[in-house]
């Protein structure tokens, strides 16, 4: 899994977001949700790649925030990013959450 950022002149951020084909050899459907999109895993399905089989997806987010996020994959396995800023506990007490930092 992977995370790129890329400053815009706007005060955004270009971020990409790939599941790595390893990690979605199992999957058929991955989505990303977060607090940007109402944790919804309809709003940003994400693409799967035919010459890899990875998964991605790119955002246009605002500067100066933190976003919580995980990846649903086949629509009930959630799952967090290795590669993200950082980690907070969620609402229940087993579970964390990825979190962007722009």
């Amino acid at each position: 899994m992977s995370i790129n950022k890329k400053a815009l002149k706007s005060n955004k951020y270009k971020v990409s977001f790939k599941i790595d084909a390893d990690a979605a050899k199992d999957f058929s459907t991955a989505s990303l949700v977060g607090d940007f999109n109402n944790w919804n895993p309809s709003k940003d399905v994400m693409r799967k790649l035919k010459k890899d089989g990875s998964f991605s997806i790119q955002k246009t987010l605002e500067a100066g925030r933190e976003y919580q996020f995980k990846y649903v994959l086949d629509g009930n396995n959630w799952s967090n990013d290795p590669n993200a800023d950082k980690f907070v506990p969620t609402e229940y007490a087993d579970s964390q959450n990825s979190v962007l930092v722009l």
